[in-house]
C-alpha cells in the first residue's frame, strides 16, 4: 500500500491505463473466442446501416433526458435554475466519453463540469450523481422484476456467472442512500464520536464534506419531484430499448428469429446488469459476452450473429459518446482534472 502512494501521479496514470488496457484486451479475447472472423465481417457488412442512422436521434434523446433528470435533482440540492439543459448535456456526454475510457471516470468529471461552470460545490455535485444511479438501479430492477414475470427461466439462465459481491454492493449502496438521505443525524454521531477524538480539524473538515454532500440528497426529501423523476427514468430507459429493437431489423431478426420490442426490454435489462457490472471501460467484453450468449440461449442464434449484433449496438453507442463527449470537452475547455474540491475552486476563478 505505501508503495502505491508514494508512486508519482504520472506513474499512476500509466498504472491505470495499463490495467484498463488489459482488462479489455482480455474481456475481447473472451468475448471472441471460436469466433469465425471472416461470417462476422460478412454479418456486419451487409447489416442494413438505415436502422443504424435511425437509431442515433433516439440514443442522443436518452442522454438528453437523463440532463433534464440531473437537473430535476440539482435543483433542490444547490437551489439551481438557471443553469441550462445544454450544459448539463454537455456534461453528461464529457462523463459517458470519460467512462469509455476509464471504468466509472466518468462520475467525477460531470460533476466537476458543472461545479465549475456553475461555481458550486463539487461534492454537493457528486452527491446527485450518487443518487443518480441509485435511481437507475432502482428502475433496472423494477424493469427486471417486470420482465421476471413472464421470462422467469430465461432470465435466471442467463445470470448464472453473475459475481454476487457486486449485487450486494448496490444494495448496500441503497440502504447507505437511504440512511443518509432521512437519518443524516446518525452519521453525524458516527462522526464525531470517531473523528473528534482523533482530531478536530479533520473532524471539521469531513463535517463540512458531509454537510455539503447532503445536499446532494435532497431531493429524496422532495417529494413533489417523485413523479417527474420516475416518468424522466421511465423515457431515459424507453429510449435505451428502442435502439436495441430497431437494430434487430438491422439483421432481419424480427423475421428471422421473430423478435419483438419485448425481446429489445429482456436485453437491456440483461445489458444495463451488465454495463452497471462491469469492471472495463465502457463495458467492453462484458455486455458483448452477456448479449452474445442470452441471444444464443434465448433464440437459437449462430455466435457470430449474436455478437454482430452486440458489436453493432455497442459501438453506435460508444462512438456517440466518444464523438459527442470529445467535441464538449473541447468547449468546456478542461485542461486539468482537479483532485480535491480547493483545486475546484481555483479552477472556478
Amino acid at each position: 500500500m505505501n508503495f502505491i502512494f508514494l508512486m508519482s501521479e504520472n506513474t499512476k496514470k500509466i498504472l491505470r491505463f495499463g490495467i484498463s488496457a488489459i482488462l479489455i484486451v482480455v474481456s475481447v479475447w473472451y468475448a471472441t473466442r471460436d469466433i469465425d472472423f471472416k461470417e462476422l465481417w460478412r454479418i456486419i457488412v451487409n447489416a442494413n446501416y438505415l436502422w443504424v442512422i435511425l437509431s442515433v436521434p433516439v440514443i442522443l434523446l436518452s442522454h438528453w433526458i437523463r440532463a433534464m433528470r440531473w437537473k430535476t435533482m440539482l435543483e433542490p440540492a444547490l437551489k439551481i435554475k438557471s443553469t441550462s439543459t445544454w450544459n448539463l448535456f454537455s456534461a453528461v456526454m464529457i462523463g459517458y466519453a470519460f467512462n469509455c475510457v476509464l471504468p466509472r471516470g466518468g462520475e467525477f468529471i460531470r460533476p466537476f463540469v458543472i461545479a465549475r461552470r456553475e461555481k458550486v460545490s463539487f461534492t454537493s455535485t457528486f452527491a446527485t450523481i450518487i443518487v443518480e444511479r441509485v435511481i437507475d438501479v432502482i428502475t433496472l430492477m423494477m424493469l427486471f422484476a417486470f420482465v421476471f414475470l413472464f421470462l422467469s427461466n430465461q432470465v435466471i439462465s442467463a445470470f448464472t456467472e453473475i459475481d454476487v459481491n457486486k449485487i450486494i454492493t448496490i444494495a448496500l449502496l441503497i440502504i447507505f442512500v437511504g440512511i443518509v438521505s432521512f437519518y443524516p443525524p446518525v452519521f453525524r454521531f458516527l462522526i464525531r464520536i470517531i473523528l473528534k477524538p482523533i482530531s478536530i480539524k479533520f473532524y471539521n473538515r469531513i463535517s463540512d464534506l458531509f454537510e455539503k454532500f447532503l445536499k446532494g440528497f435532497a431531493i429524496i426529501k422532495s417529494p413533489s419531484k417523485y413523479f417527474q423523476l420516475g416518468l424522466e427514468s421511465v423515457l431515459i430507459w424507453f429510449c435505451y430499448t428502442v435502439p436495441m429493437y430497431l437494430m434487430f431489423f438491422s439483421f432481419n431478426l424480427h423475421t428471422t428469429a421473430s423478435l419483438d420490442f419485448w425481446d429489445a426490454i429482456l436485453l437491456i435489462v440483461i445489458s444495463g446488469i451488465g454495463v452497471t457490472i462491469a469492471p472495463t471501460p465502457g463495458a467492453f467484453g462484458v455486455y458483448h459476452v452477456l448479449i452474445r450468449d442470452s441471444m444464443i440461449l434465448f433464440y437459437g442464434l449462430r455466435s457470430e450473429e449474436a455478437l454482430a449484433y452486440a458489436t453493432l449496438t455497442h459501438g453506435v453507442n460508444y462512438l456517440i459518446q466518444v464523438i459527442v463527449g470529445g467535441l464538449f470537452f473541447m468547449r468546456e475547455n478542461v485542461k486539468k482534472i482537479p483532485l480535491k474540491e480547493e483545486d475546484i475552486l481555483v479552477n472556478q476563478q
